[in-house]
């Protein structure tokens, strides 16, 4: 037009620049509330058709208590459950400590040497591979202390895992990265502490995150074989008096202390993984 006047046609073609409905920017929010809830849900899920099974079904607890029975039963005898879960606990961090520190160490000795990891690498291996309830009660038998004898086979179930992972990741450094800090005239020990150790960090703390949870299932393998009982026993031994005593809702409940420690353990373990790596690993970095 020539009189300056804007056609309506004109104005109804133009883009529309007004924000999408609120239902796009919620949707996220939604999938990310449904996802963290998830898991929560379904083990609300599953507690409830316990409970129900055993009311409907009227099944006696000395074969299958109810989640109520056993909270109740947690809840009266925890002041019996807790020094067992102390016990535990305490060999559990003991050998997890060891295997942390004598895997790191192992793990450097293979990568200085290459003679050292052939030499030793096989015979991490059998360790692995020995089922520790087969090895227990020579280690018993042979241990004047009980305690440390616990303390040898939770550390042998937890030290391979850190071993590998450590040695997988002081040999995947970047070859190009080594042969920049040696064309800087780099020495080895440089080279180890400066580029090798941070880029096998994350591989050390995943197997610190692996050792963590199989260092309490070797305590408890180990306090199943010795069988100790008196102010040292764990709740493995706990366990297996409620299982002389027909008690199985406190068996239940020391289940599910230990079942409680393991994932304690995991979760911190994960946190401290992600506190070490949040700044620089991609992987510990947040959405």
């Amino acid at each position: 037009m020539t009189d300056g006047s804007v056609d309506a046609g004109a104005i109804d073609a133009m883009p529309d620049d007004t924000p999408a409905p609120s239902g796009h920017t919620l949707r996220p929010a939604i999938e990310k509330w449904l996802g963290a809830a998830a898991p929560y849900l379904f083990g609300i899920l599953v507690l409830g058709s316990w409970e129900a099974i055993v009311r409907i079904q009227d099944v006696p607890a000395y074969l299958l208590p109810s989640p109520l029975l056993i909270a109740q039963t947690l809840i009266r005898d925890f002041s019996l459950l807790l020094p067992s879960l102390l016990v535990t606990l305490k060999t559990t961090i003991l050998a997890f400590l060891m295997a942390g520190a004598g895997g790191l160490l192992l793990g450097l000795l293979f990568t200085l040497s290459r003679w050292i990891e052939r030499t030793l690498f096989p015979y991490a291996v059998i360790l692995q591979v020995t089922p520790v309830v087969a090895i227990a009660p020579l280690i018993i038998i042979w241990s004047k202390n009980t305690q440390i004898a616990l303390l040898i086979c939770a550390w042998i179930v937890a030290f391979f895992p850190i071993v590998s992972n450590t040695a997988v990741g002081l040999n995947s450094t970047d070859r190009n990265l080594i042969d920049l800090y040696r064309l800087y005239g780099a020495s080895k020990l440089q080279t180890l502490l400066l580029l090798k150790l941070p880029s096998a960090l994350p591989y050390y703390l995943a197997g610190l995150r692996i050792s963590g949870g199989l260092a309490l299932i070797g305590a408890v393998v180990a306090e199943f074989v010795a069988g100790t009982g008196g102010t040292q026993s764990g709740l493995a031994y706990r366990i297996l008096e409620s299982g002389y005593r027909i008690e199985i809702p406190r068996m239940f409940a020391a289940l599910f202390l230990i079942s409680l420690s393991g994932i304690l353990i995991f979760v911190c373990l994960s946190l401290f993984s992600r506190l070490l790596l949040r700044n620089w690993h991609d992987n510990a970095r947040g959405d």
